[in-house]
């Protein structure tokens, strides 16, 4: 009842990195059926462009062996292992083909599904693989049922063929038998023929239906649930908590930075003490005043004490301030419409500075 309300609560469509983990872990979607249809096409191709001729080349090694029994000499063991050196070489000309093209067929219809990539993680034992209760699970699942029903599909397909086509060809099949070797051949491939023949027509048939099924259950499974997708995010984007303190961090650390360029301003103007921006602006360095510091409330006044007490000139204008700390960033230059008036604070202050020296010249 549990996993059914699992499966209930799982409507959302899955995430790419849903997939892309699932992918990394060797969970794709795979459809065996293909590789069998693989395998049937390889045997009617063996059928039609190799057993005939290898098979004919066979009978007549047979045929030698069982015709010219004198011929051949048996009075040791290298002449019994020359004999069946003989009939394994004319064996495997039968033999090796086969093999041949079932492995290529079958490797060429596993590559075109998924490429392989190896997967530590799938051959791991684990102990759910040799539990009784798992594997009743799994053999009475949708997915076991499923399997089930493609086997007896199968078995029904192959009797049936094989039923009708021997049917028919009983009297060829016993006429063969006192034919010449050559013909043997031939005759057994065109009977296995007709039987491939419909093999493959019910093997296509199931393995595009199985997989379109696969597909869509390896999909279904994948699905996730709202709170699934929620965990996902977390782990994606950090815990909030834990991305509250980092940000709250980074403030801090760009606060001090920012407290600590104060001494190197020229004025600083403010809002008696809600708002305080700190300016420097030294010609030799060229460009507009800078702002390096700006803040509201404490912040403010904190700026506002540390320029008093390195000399710093305070000016109170509350438009500009407010004005400036909406509009400007810290290490940013000014924009023009602020020229003007911050032109008009620098000149006093650097009047201020030239009227000593200005009293003290002599007369």
């Amino acid at each position: 009842m549990a996993d059914d309300a699992d499966k209930d609560s799982k409507t959302e469509e899955p995430t790419e990195k849903k997939i892309r983990d699932a992918l990394d872990k060797g969970n794709i979607p795979f459809s065996r059926e293909v590789p069998s249809f693989a395998s049937a096409l390889a045997i009617l191709v063996y059928l039609v462009f190799f057993l005939p001729n290898s098979a004919g080349h066979f009978a007549e090694s047979l045929r030698d062996v069982f015709e010219k029994a004198d011929g051949w000499k048996l009075e040791n063991g290298g002449d019994a292992m020359f004999l069946f050196q003989n009939l394994f070489w004319a064996a495997s000309g039968v033999l090796l083909p086969a093999l041949a093209l079932l492995m290529t067929f079958g490797l060429a219809a596993s590559v075109l599904q998924n490429m392989p990539s190896p997967v530590l993680d799938r051959i791991q034992p684990k102990l759910e693989r040799i539990s009784i209760g798992k594997g009743f699970g799994r053999i009475y699942s949708a997915k076991g049922m499923v399997e089930f029903g493609k086997s007896m599909f199968k078995i029904i397909v192959v009797s049936i063929a094989i039923v009708a086509v021997m049917k028919n060809e009983y009297l060829a099949s016993l006429a063969s038998m006192f034919a010449d070797p050559q013909t043997i051949g031939v005759e057994l491939s065109r009977m296995a023929g007709k039987i491939v023949v419909v093999i493959i027509i019910a093997t296509a048939t199931l393995a595009i239906a199985d997989l379109l099924w696969t597909r869509y259950s390896w999909h279904n499974d994948l699905k996730m649930s709202r709170q699934d997708i929620k965990d996902e995010h977390k782990q994606s984007d950090g815990d909030p908590i834990m991305k509250a303190r980092q940000r709250s961090l980074a403030r801090d650390r760009a606060r001090r930075r920012m407290i600590s360029a104060v001494p190197r301003a020229t004025l600083v103007i403010a809002n008696p003490t809600h708002f305080a921006v700190a300016l420097r602006y030294v010609p030799s360095e060229g460009g507009a005043p800078v702002v390096v510091a700006k803040g509201t409330d404490l912040i403010a006044l904190k700026i506002r004490e540390i320029a008093e007490a390195n000399g710093i000139p305070v000016f109170e204008d509350p438009p500009l301030a407010r004005s400036m700390f909406a509009q400007v960033s810290v290490d940013s230059f000014i924009p023009q419409v602020f020229y003007k008036a911050v032109a008009e604070l620098v000149h006093r202050i650097y009047a201020k500075k030239a009227k000593p020296k200005r009293e003290g010249s002599p007369q």
